[in-house]
């Protein structure tokens, strides 16, 4: 077997810049090879030296010349291929022998590099992988922290040794520019510039992420000391624009104005719902919407899902205070910031959404826009995870309270035991009202079977998660907490068990004769 020949990328000069990939290849391999000037020193050994294990066979590719003259017969090229051919055949000998060759390459393997030489030569007879790099274009832009292209416009990558006529053509003919290989031919290269009007927007970056780094414009910098690592860019006029609201006037911190830009534009209020649990449960919109607003504002418990972050600020409240907290986020909007409301499950749910929009609702907040945002309810978790109870018609009731009387909350379950809908039970239980549960389970009874099935669902999707299936004659109070959704059967719902589990769900037909909802 024959080894395998691997061009590697070094990225363009930082270490740190190496991939993860190109670093356990360097690591493993059997032999690594790098190019060189005759005096030795290889710019891509020094950025693989940190990932080096000491026992691979090292083959120094050392060029015969670089710009110097040569008496080789064929003149420059001439003696450029021919050690070309040998390093090639060096290189063969060891993967013939089955030696896995790793060929450093500074940058990227393909992009102006010495390793595509041998890649020309020896990709064809054996094995071959290209582990791509960051370019010295890539590291360039970002020394000096600008885009190079926006939307649609034309990056162009150009040799400085092009003749300056050819150079100001191409310039004057793109978006944006990369003129590589400076050293001598910066002269060459500013007059270009110049030539094609770009010189006054084209920036110089030398070594970039190297040591020794240096930057700024090409108009400025002394062509007596550029060396051959050194990049010419020319950005796009689009791209190194700079958005209207970016450009701030200097001001004293604190002042009057810098308390004005910290406003930016109109406020809103957006009611979400952060679904039964964990992050799982959180739909996509809802995540975009929390990561873009000022201010979080919810009760305690629920504002804990939300990943802390520095640029936000968080008012958590009680439980017991929505319209304050309601007021408080339109508050919050009325002066510019954007602002979420956190509710858990669906804000539409016995939740926060119905609060804001109560509060809304008066004259003063009338131009504050409030928008709401749907979660994953509890209802759908814990129907979800027994099956699907409720399948077909169902209700939705809380049994707090709090906020009507407990006889309409009778009245109310009375009723729809009637009309034999499946009901989900929020609110079941707390310190304050333990003997809800019961009574409710009564007042059921009145018109629905002991053998209907109920399921007991806490903390669905989270770590405590417990599913009970149980039915309403049995339905033991003491197994369900204020983290209980109880869902209650119809007449027709069914438990059966499969695959050792009990599935729950309420068909959709209806009666004899199978007559459907559709």
């Amino acid at each position: 077997m024959t080894g395998t020949l691997y061009g590697v990328g070094l990225g363009p000069g930082d270490p740190e810049l190496t991939t993860i990939k190109a670093a356990r290849l360097v690591r493993d391999a059997d032999v690594i090879a790098y190019h060189s000037a005759r005096h030795g020193r290889s710019i891509a050994r020094r950025i693989a030296e940190p990932h080096l294990s000491g026992t691979a066979i090292e083959e120094a590719l050392v060029y015969p010349v670089t710009t110097e003259a040569t008496d080789h017969p064929g003149g420059y090229q001439g003696a450029i291929d021919a050690f070309y051919t040998d390093a090639a055949a060096r290189l063969a000998a060891h993967l013939d022998a089955g030696r896995d060759v790793v060929l450093l390459a500074e940058g990227d393997p393909l992009f102006y590099g010495s390793y595509m030489h041998m890649h020309k030569r020896l990709a064809g007879r054996y094995p071959t992988e290209v582990v791509p790099g960051v370019t010295s274009i890539s590291g360039a832009a970002a020394a000096i922290g600008q885009p190079l292209v926006e939307r649609d416009e034309v990056l162009t990558v150009l040799p400085g040794t092009l003749p300056r006529e050819e150079l100001a053509r191409r310039l004057a003919g793109t978006d944006s520019a990369a003129v590589m290989k400076l050293g001598r031919t910066f002269t060459t290269v500013r007059g270009a510039m110049a030539d094609a009007g770009v010189l006054d927007r084209a920036r110089y970056v030398e070594r970039a992420t190297m040591e020794g780094q240096r930057t700024g414009s090409l108009s400025d910098v002394d062509p007596s000391d550029v060396p051959y690592f050194a990049i010419a860019l020319v950005p796009g006029e689009v791209a190194a624009s700079v958005p209207e609201e970016a450009v701030a006037s200097v001001v004293e911190p604190g002042g009057a104005a810098a308390e004005e830009r910290s406003v930016r534009g109109p406020g809103e209020v957006v009611v979400v719902g952060t679904g039964p649990a964990g992050r799982d449960w959180l739909t996509p919109q809802v995540a975009r919407a929390l990561s873009e607003v000022d201010d979080l504002v919810g009760y305690g418990p629920y504002l804990d899902r939300v990943p802390p972050n520095p640029r936000q600020a968080r008012h958590a409240s009680d439980n017991k205070v929505e319209s304050e907290r309601a007021a408080h986020a339109l508050d919050l909007a009325a002066s510019g910031r954007r602002v979420a409301v956190v509710s858990a499950g669906d804000p539409g749910v016995f939740a926060m959404a119905t609060a804001v929009l109560e509060v809304a609702a008066e004259p003063k907040y009338h131009d504050v826009p409030v928008r709401v945002l749907p979660g994953m309810s509890a209802a759908q978790a814990v129907a979800a995870a027994v099956g699907a109870p409720l399948g077909h018609d169902h209700a939705l009731i809380s049994l707090s309270d709090r906020l009507k009387p407990w006889d309409v909350v009778a009245d109310r379950l009375r009723a729809v035991a009637a009309a034999d809908l499946a009901i989900a039970i929020y609110n079941p239980r707390s310190k304050a009202r333990p003997w809800q549960v019961g009574a409710a389970r009564d007042v059921l009874l009145e018109h629905r079977a002991p053998e209907t099935p109920v399921v007991l669902g806490r903390d669905v999707g989270g770590a405590g998660q417990r599913i009970v299936v149980t039915t309403l004659g049995e339905l033991d109070p003491e197994q369900v907490d204020m983290r209980t959704l109880v869902v209650v059967g119809s007449s027709t719902t069914r438990a059966v068990e499969r695959g050792g589990a009990t599935v729950v769900f309420t068909p959709r037909h209806y009666g004899p004769g199978g007559t459907t909802t559709d």
